[in-house]
């Protein structure tokens, strides 16, 4: 009985996942269909879709402490689907960007790419996670083999420069990103040796 229920959650997990990260884009949705986004639509659209796409970046990179600290293994199979949607919501943040802000203005998105930080920031980030997601098929796991997590490493360094361009992005209110900023500490600290639990618990015996 154990084993049937333990299948039921195993089979029905992924798909709730899934459709649980999926409620952001359809609060979207529903906001601009009932003219809810604000006195600024674009620039509600543009911060929504920024903000999830940062949270999803950081719960990707806490299934792993989370894994550790829990002994639960099981949590590392939703990894690439958390990776992927925050590709997704970066994607309609740089699609806002450059469709409704700048319609296509390619010589203005340029400039805007040379001389504004936390654009360039933002753009470079934005370019990294597209190797990310192209290879995230078991397929190309299987592939590039160890190249694989030195690709995949890249998230670190794209973590970082996410939050560089939230904190540059802010003229008055940074403790958002302050805030955002801790949390990126801490998951990088977890996956530091001294810090694994196994390693602790070794220590401790």
């Amino acid at each position: 009985m154990a084993a049937t229920v333990n299948s039921m959650r195993s089979r029905w997990s992924k798909p709730l996942l899934f459709l649980l990260c999926t409620l952001p884009f359809w609060a979207l949705v529903y906001n601009g269909a009932t003219n809810n986004l604000t006195a600024n639509p674009i620039k509600e659209i543009t911060h929504f879709t920024g903000e999830w796409a940062l949270h999803f970046l950081l719960i990707t990179l806490a299934i792993t402490p989370l894994r550790r600290l829990t002994g639960n293994n099981s949590l590392i199979r939703f990894r690439r689907m958390l990776g992927l949607f925050a590709f997704f919501y970066a994607c309609l943040h740089f699609c806002t960007y450059l469709v409704l802000d700048q319609f296509f203005d390619w010589h203005e998105i340029v400039q805007d790419v040379a001389k504004r930080p936390y654009i360039t920031v933002g753009f470079s980030a934005f370019v990294l996670l597209i190797p990310l997601a192209l290879t995230s098929t078991n397929k190309m796991v299987q592939r590039l083999g160890r190249n694989w997590r030195r690709l995949h490493s890249l998230i670190y360094p794209i973590a970082i420069l996410v939050i560089c361009h939230y904190l540059w992005l802010v003229k008055a209110d940074i403790l958002p990103p302050l805030l955002y900023g801790l949390v990126l500490c801490l998951l990088l600290a977890l996956r530091t040796p001294w810090l694994k639990p196994s390693l602790l618990r070794q220590k401790q015996a």
